[in-house]
């Protein structure tokens, strides 16, 4: 099912401060995983009673990504939060 990516303002000043080597790495992990599966690619849910409130390490791109599952018209993952290790 396609989806669309969001970035809430944390999460895009963190992926904008990124050198751009690693933001389109970052970019590429994003959408060949979460985009793809969001609750799959070994992927939490932190919070018990909230299915849709995930996070996940992103293989290859040295970050965690703390992200929304939305479905009102179109699936939309919103990152919240990206944490470059």
């Amino acid at each position: 099912m396609p989806c669309r990516i969001a970035y809430s303002g944390q999460a895009e000043a963190s992926l904008r401060a990124l050198p751009r080597p690693r933001r389109t790495q970052t970019d590429t992990a994003v959408r060949s995983t979460i985009a793809r599966d969001p609750y799959g690619h070994g992927s939490t849910a932190p919070r018990p009673r909230e299915r849709d409130y995930r996070e996940a390490a992103l293989p290859g791109a040295q970050a965690v990504v703390v992200y929304y599952v939305s479905a009102p018209a179109a699936l939309t993952i919103t990152a919240v939060r990206l944490i470059s290790l």
